[in-house]
């Protein structure tokens, strides 16, 4: 049964990653258009702040050295941004604010956020942030933005693991972390920690740690992701820590589900919540979204599409009051229903009927063949009118967000490179 499993996970993996390599290959071309808006949809807003006091060395994602200066100069490109989006139509009732570190100048994230709840009805706000900035100043600037959620990137509270990637000398031990976090509970709607496991070096003992850490502060929301870094970031990382091995990701799945599910309800596969709360995947609440910032990734209309991740040239086009756009790449029909296929099953759930009205009765003529393999291995169970994720079920999503985000990494890297050439 362990081999027959096994099998199955590279199985899986080998698929997904080719899958998402192929569709999210961007060609070299003419910089795409934005379309404007022509409907009410719900959106979501996600906003870039690619700024960090330090660059970690796992992370993946589009993020510079902090610098006040240009930082205070980007701010206000992100806010022109953000009006070319209302003067096009677009309306957005969530805003997601990631980076890079969001929080690195509170005062022009206060005023990005009040002018996107002037022009927009915005009934949500998430928030990235590290350790460094729980203070109670940022917290009250945070909470009269109207900031419902606040996700801080804690990775792990072992001071081994802290010191390879980084973050001791930044965060403090993971004792201070700790008391960090037990200081703003219960100061928002939401208060998530966010967790990495599977890290080189890792071991059981390290993860029941953490877990037991996170149990003792009663968090309110924990998101627990697969170490996933693009193939540049894992050549940088295996010289400090070493190889990647997928070959344990499973057992340390198993072992965060078995101490976490009697205490928490899945919000997703790697999301654990207590109450019913705003979660770190808008990609499942929003079925389209619009990126801003340099280096962010947006989906509209079955298009998904990338800003310059040249900060200077992503401000010199909005200081002419030109969009950013640098790469986009269009989903045919059967790639947009994997998408959804993907996306509302990483919920731990799809509603079939929804899918079928949305695709006017294809869904299930066209990914019949997708839903019948991960049928036979026992993925997900039917009760009309939702597909249910298994136990086994949730890791085999784990696997297929993995390498989705992996292949978003590699896709960033692409287009890094290319800006060193603008």
């Amino acid at each position: 049964m362990k081999k027959r499993i096994n099998m199955i996970n590279q199985i899986v993996t080998r698929t997904a990653r080719k899958e998402f390599e192929r569709a999210l290959c961007f060609s070299p071309g003419p910089a795409p258009e934005l379309p404007s808006c022509r409907d009410n949809e719900k959106r979501l807003l996600y906003l870039h702040v690619p700024f960090c006091e330090e660059l970690c060395p796992y992370c993946s994602f589009h993020r510079i050295r902090f610098d006040a200066p240009t930082a205070r100069k980007y701010f206000r490109a992100l806010r022109r941004e953000i009006e070319i989006y209302r003067d096009r139509g677009y309306q957005f009732e969530g805003i997601y604010v990631g980076g890079g570190t969001p929080t690195v100048l509170m005062d022009e994230l206060a005023e990005t956020l009040a002018l996107s709840c002037r022009i927009f009805p915005v009934m949500d706000i998430s928030v990235e942030t590290n350790p460094n900035h729980l203070t109670s100043e940022n917290i009250s600037i945070l909470r009269d933005c109207g900031v419902k959620r606040l996700s801080v990137g804690v990775q792990t509270f072992n001071d081994e693991l802290l010191k390879k990637i980084g973050r001791y000398e930044k965060y403090g031990s993971g004792e201070v972390i700790a008391a960090r976090l037990k200081d703003v509970q219960g100061s928002l709607h939401t208060f998530n920690a966010d967790m990495i496991f599977n890290f080189p070096g890792q071991t059981p003992q390290m993860l029941e740690e953490d877990l037991r850490v996170l149990l003792g502060l009663n968090m309110e929301q924990i998101t627990f992701y697969p170490l996933m870094i693009s193939s540049l970031t894992q050549d940088i990382m295996e010289q400090t820590m070493g190889a990647m091995d997928f070959s344990g990701e499973e057992k340390f799945y198993k072992l965060i589900v078995r101490r976490l599910e009697s205490k928490y309800d899945f919000s997703s596969a790697w999301c654990f919540s207590r109450k019913e709360s705003l979660i770190d995947e808008y990609v499942v609440d929003y079925e389209e979204y619009a990126g801003l910032g340099s280096g962010a990734i947006g989906y509209l209309y079955g298009t998904c599409y990338s800003n310059t991740f040249n900060i200077e040239a992503y401000m010199d086009a909005l200081e002419k009051g030109k969009l950013p756009l640098q790469a986009a790449r269009r989903f045919d029909l059967h790639d947009r229903m994997r998408y959804d296929f993907l996306m509302k099953l990483f919920s731990t759930k799809l509603d079939l009927t929804a899918m079928q009205k949305k695709y006017d009765g294809k869904f299930l003529k066209t990914l019949w063949k997708e839903i019948a393999a991960f049928e036979i291995v026992r993925a997900f169970r039917y009760f009309p009118p939702y597909l249910h994720l298994t136990p086994y079920g949730r890791y085999l999503w784990v696997i297929m967000m993995r390498e989705f985000f992996i292949a978003v990494n590699n896709f960033r890297d692409y287009c890094r490179r290319q800006a060193k050439m603008e």
